[in-house]
């Protein structure tokens, strides 16, 4: 088994390496607009094919657990909407005296006020084993609260997020009720199809990373940006890791899991619009989009590369707490 999950790692990080070259080979193919239709096929089929997956591999029980487990729905929230933004914004404040461009500056800050995306968090989540029916209702939700509260029309979203979440969970619970036997007895790839969706995701991202002609800089801004927005990811993962493993929290490790993604994913779908209607026929708008137009495929790309990590000391957390606990 430990051999076979070893190769499965494997595996999965040449698919990565594959998948951005083969993007930077041929971006055109994964655009939108191009051959794969991404648009379709990823924005809806794949993202429905998630959550019929979720829905598939989902206890109901489990479902309505990660519901009323009102403490972590608070955390994310929280941390996603307050605290941040106010991070982002402190930070900023340091590195106006550098000569970084200003405009660069401010679509930093945008980033940190743009809501989850309903898609990477929870394929992040599911790889790993966590939490994944809340982190389904929580990057749902936060999308949801954020997008109604915005200048992006609240029908679009509504009609996008039951499409492509509520409906295709609850479909795959319906099938679970009449094929549950045969899955426990079977106990189909589930990982497998949420690996394939992920390579996909990271695929038609950077195709449209590398087409872009908004990403447009000198070396050294971009280099610089690179590791801005790297440093807040894997900073922002380290303090959601450790509120959420300090004693007395009262989240498992699979909480933490769902935290660690929720918490500092952000979404393109629903920024692109938004920054496209505050900043409407803004001189600076291209400027203001590259830091979230490279935050989106760093944090896929970082995520991937952190789940076999975060699998392993999640694995052994659980194992430590069973081996702890007092036979009756």
């Amino acid at each position: 088994m430990r051999l076979l999950e070893r190769m499965r790692k494997e595996w999965f990080m040449v698919g990565i390496v594959l998948a951005i070259a083969g993007a930077k080979l041929e971006p055109s193919i994964g655009v939108n607009g191009g051959p794969l239709k991404p648009e379709i096929t990823v924005s809806y089929i794949a993202v429905a094919t998630i959550f019929f997956n979720s829905g598939l591999s989902l206890k109901t029980e489990e479902l309505t657990s990660a519901l009323v487990h009102i403490k972590l729905h608070l955390f994310i929230q929280i941390f996603t909407l307050a605290f941040f933004p106010t991070a982002i914004w402190l930070f900023l404040q340091l590195l106006s005296i550098t000569p970084i461009n200003e405009w660069l500056l401010k679509g930093l800050q945008t980033v940190g006020c743009m809501p989850p995306p309903v898609s990477s968090a929870v394929i992040l989540t599911k790889a790993v084993g966590g939490n994944e029916a809340a982190a389904i209702f929580n990057s749902a939700f936060g999308s949801f609260l954020l997008g109604s509260s915005s200048s992006v029309p609240f029908t679009s979203i509504f009609s996008q997020l039951f499409m492509t979440v509520v409906v295709p969970l609850i479909i795959g619970q319906i099938v679970r009720r009449y094929i549950k036997d045969w899955l426990e007895r079977k106990k189909p790839p589930f990982g497998a199809v949420s690996s394939s969706v992920l390579l996909m995701i990271i695929y038609t991202t950077f195709c449209d990373t590398f087409s872009n002609p908004n990403i447009d800089l000198d070396k050294f801004s971009l280099v610089l940006i690179l590791v801005i927005i790297f440093s807040i990811q894997l900073s922002f993962m380290l303090l959601t890791f450790i509120f959420s493993t300090r004693n007395n929290s009262g989240f498992t490790p699979a909480d933490t899991v769902a935290i660690i993604f929720c918490s500092t994913h952000k979404s393109l779908t629903l920024g692109i619009p938004m920054l496209k209607i505050v900043f409407a026929g803004h001189e600076h708008l291209s400027l203001i989009s590259v830091p979230l137009l490279i935050y989106h495929p760093a944090q896929i790309l970082l995520g991937s590369v952190l789940v076999p990590t975060i699998k392993s000391w999640m694995v052994s957390r659980q194992k430590g707490v069973k081996l702890t606990r007092p036979t009756v």
